[in-house]
């Protein structure tokens, strides 16, 4: 199945947040952590219509890890994939 965001939606796939202990132990996200910060970007809208009928400038592109505010995505899961729906205006920098 394909996801095509509208509008300024854009759908991210969450990255998983690994911790390394003090004795170098990598500890992977778990279920009872906080809820995912950041992302790879799999699809972006076209962007919002705006009162002029032209359509908002998109800054992300397919492919670019994203930070993003917390509580913003709505969480979804398609095939038994997790993808996050976050409006553009959530996405707070792209890390390089």
């Amino acid at each position: 199945m394909k996801l095509t965001p509208v509008g300024d939606h854009i759908i991210v796939k969450p990255l998983s947040k690994e911790e390394t202990s003090t004795f170098g132990i990598i500890i992977p996200e778990t279920v009872d952590k906080d809820r995912p910060e950041r992302g790879e970007v799999i699809a972006v809208g076209p962007g919002r219509e705006m009162e002029t009928g032209k359509r908002s400038s998109m800054d992300v592109v397919v492919g670019q890890k994203v930070l993003f505010k917390k509580y913003a995505p709505d969480e979804v899961k398609i095939d038994k994939e997790e993808y996050l729906i976050i409006r553009m205006e959530d996405v707070m920098a792209i890390i390089d």
